[in-house]
């Protein structure tokens, strides 16, 4: 072996215990700066829901503020790309969902980040089914005259979504699969412009997460005709499920959770996890989930990877059979 290159292995072998000791002590030092995250979608949906009801528990616990960041536009991409080509030492999350963790990537060729390796994800914190929400307006009833509706006016009815490639836009594209109905996609830059928009009467129908539902349901701003979930959800009172309607395979659940950029030291995602875990038992954390419907989850960083595998390649199938593409 040449002398220079024997150098070169002893200067490395000599370097890599300091390298090791400097990453030690910054995942023991952490967090010693606010942390943020960022919710690659508009404020007023599930997502920035979910994130501003637990970041003010985990600034209590973490002991650093933690604020929350929108950062919406091409279908969650603008705001995953923020996150995740941040540097890797957990101070700078990303509120992923379906959308950005599992739908989105199967649509985008330049989606930002390779969807499993290039994440580390650390908790899936909330559950929470899809609701088939129309203005007051739609001379529909039930699900059985909505999908009657339909196939009377194909291509009439406009469905609103938080964008093209959000989870909301691919259940509704299932849902037109499975009822072999055809409707008018109407993207919009988050769950938030699109409900707004639906209460005006703008757009007909919004397939929308329960949890951003329910309150304008109950002022009479829009009706809920079915909610995704196994059972009757318990903040929705007398709306039947997609199955009690007839349409069957469409039980589907929207998650959120916090994932991190790779490369983040696994004493800093264990940190992470720990404390968003607890926050979920937080007083305020339960009882703002429980008025919106949402099931706390904390399930660990290993189930949650394997819950973005399975996702990713459920929506893989859909975004082929419907043939959706990015304009």
């Amino acid at each position: 072996m040449p002398r220079r290159v024997s150098r070169i292995i002893a200067a490395l072998a000599m370097l890599a215990p300091v390298i090791l000791e400097s990453t030690t002590a910054s995942a023991q030092g952490y967090p010693n700066k606010p942390v943020r995250i960022i919710v690659p979608f508009a404020a007023g949906g599930n997502v920035d829901i979910t994130a501003r009801t637990i970041a003010p528990v985990l600034t209590e616990l973490l002991g650093q503020p933690v604020i929350v960041e929108n950062r919406a536009g091409a279908g969650g991409m603008v705001g995953a790309r923020a996150a995740m080509e941040s540097a890797p030492d957990g101070y700078t999350l990303m509120m992923g969902s379906n959308s950005s963790l599992s739908v989105a990537p199967n649509l985008y060729p330049n989606w930002p980040y390779d969807p499993l390796k290039g994440i580390a994800p650390i908790s899936n914190l909330a559950a929470v089914p899809f609701v088939l929400v129309v203005k007051p307006a739609l001379p529909a009833q039930s699900l059985a005259q909505f999908v009657a509706l339909a196939k009377q006016r194909p291509g009439a009815l406009t469905m609103a979504s938080g964008g093209t490639g959000s989870s909301n836009h691919l259940v509704g594209e299932l849902f037109q699969l499975l009822t072999d109905t055809k409707m008018a996609h109407v993207p919009y830059k988050g769950a938030g412009p699109a409900m707004a928009d639906l209460i005006g009467g703008q757009v007909d129908l919004l397939f929308d997460q329960a949890s951003s539902s329910v309150a304008n349901v109950r002022a009479g701003k829009i009706r809920a005709l079915s909610v995704s979930s196994r059972a009757a959800w318990p903040t929705l009172p007398g709306v039947p499920t997609f199955a009690d309607g007839g349409v069957r395979e469409f039980e589907i659940t929207n998650v959120t959770g916090l994932v991190a950029p790779a490369g983040v030291p696994a004493e800093i995602i264990d940190r992470l996890h720990g404390a968003a875990v607890k926050a979920l038992g937080a007083p305020a954390v339960k009882e703002r989930f429980a008025s919106l419907g949402v099931e706390p989850v904390g399930d660990t960083p290993q189930q949650f990877a394997a819950f973005i595998r399975d996702d990713l390649a459920r929506w893989a199938r859909v975004v082929k059979e419907a043939g959706v593409k990015i304009d």
